[in-house]
């Protein structure tokens, strides 16, 4: 397992295809000063000992040092013992709606990306708690089983789009069905559902009877609102742009709009509560109250310990290369010459 420490200077690496660019452009506007001032053959007679292989192999060294230097200052450190420790939290799923409706744009920037920051921000609340994923639209479908592993919660949560899914429309009891099997520990006394959504339900007969179900089972839903009472278009795009409006099939514009009496519903029948989500801070902030009044379940989980330091072999192979790029001259090398790897021979 591996971590990095200053993520922040991997940065740094935009610096080569800088580099790069510089020393094309260098090698074109010297091969036309070269030409302007005499033939090839010429060239080669009055500096003999030029090489035209050096520079790009100066470069090389300079690029492979800048690239291990970057990763001596990010600090790459790896776990070298795995063990099994004791933690304390709760079971966790977050049951993100991904229909098209929440392309629309009456929550900034729209209302999946909203829905994926909330449920990241409830994330970075979280300390032992044990998380789960579910996408859903038309049907659900599982994006990540309970875990402690917040760092791939995140990155399965930002792969999550409106496109993931081929069957739309808006399933909610189908998410709720698909919850209940996540929780894997009988034993776990408290079991949460967060359905992120709009509030649009193609179910309505159903998800009652689903959450019914899911509270037998022990399993607690809230529900997050996203979106606007007052509704606002679908907007297609293509490459960022919005090249139309979605439309019904009389040719109307389709207006979505945030059905919260639905989420209260289903959060009321549920043993939970309906948060809008509009204010993230607040939002979160009230999840997280909720969380920590809760009972803690004790429970085994294994994680990577011991982590070492590997900074110190990328900053030795990076300094290096540097001095490679330093002391490596222009000039051919005689063992090299003999060798003749580069056919830099002057020609008779």
């Amino acid at each position: 397992m591996v971590q990095f420490d200053e993520k922040l200077y991997f940065y740094l690496l935009g610096l080569i295809p800088v580099l790069v660019l510089l020393f094309l452009l260098l090698q074109v506007w010297k091969k036309s000063k070269q030409r302007e001032f005499a033939d090839t053959k010429l060239l080669k007679r009055l500096a003999p000992e030029k090489s035209s292989f050096k520079s790009t192999l100066k470069l090389i060294f300079l690029l492979l040092g800048i690239t291990f230097l970057t990763l001596g200052l990010v600090n790459p450190k790896i776990g070298t013992k795995l063990e099994t420790v004791k933690r304390e939290g709760v079971d966790i799923v977050f049951a993100v709606d991904v229909s098209k409706s929440m392309l629309a744009e009456d929550i900034a920037p729209n209302r999946i990306e909203k829905s994926k920051r909330l449920v990241s921000e409830i994330i970075n609340q979280l300390a032992s708690d044990r998380i789960g994923i579910i996408a859903y639209a038309g049907q659900a479908y599982p994006q990540l089983p309970i875990t402690t592993d917040y760092g791939a919660a995140k990155m399965f949560l930002q792969s999550m789009n409106t496109d993931m899914l081929s069957s739309q429309g808006t399933a909610i009891n189908s998410a709720i069905e698909l919850a209940t099997t996540f929780y894997d520990d009988a034993e776990q006394t408290n079991r949460v559902l967060f359905i992120i959504s709009d509030g649009e339900d193609h179910s309505e007969g159903t998800t009652i009877d689903a959450v019914e179900k899911a509270t037998e089972n022990g399993i607690r839903i809230f529900t997050i609102g996203v979106g606007k009472p007052k509704g606002a278009p679908i907007p297609i795009k293509r490459r960022g742009v919005v090249e139309s409006l979605k439309k019904n099939a009389q040719g109307e514009v389709v207006i979505t709009k945030l059905n919260e009496a639905v989420l209260d519903a289903i959060a009321q029948e549920g043993n939970g509560q309906y948060i809008n989500g509009s204010n993230t801070e607040e939002a979160v902030e009230f999840i997280k109250e909720e969380l920590n009044q809760m009972d803690k379940k004790e429970f085994e989980a294994k994680q990577f310990a011991e982590y070492k330091d590997q900074f110190q072999w990328f900053l030795g192979i990076g300094l290096l290369f540097l001095f490679l790029d330093i002391f490596l001259l222009d000039r051919k090398t005689k063992w090299l010459k003999k060798l003749n790897l580069f056919n830099e021979h002057d020609d008779e």
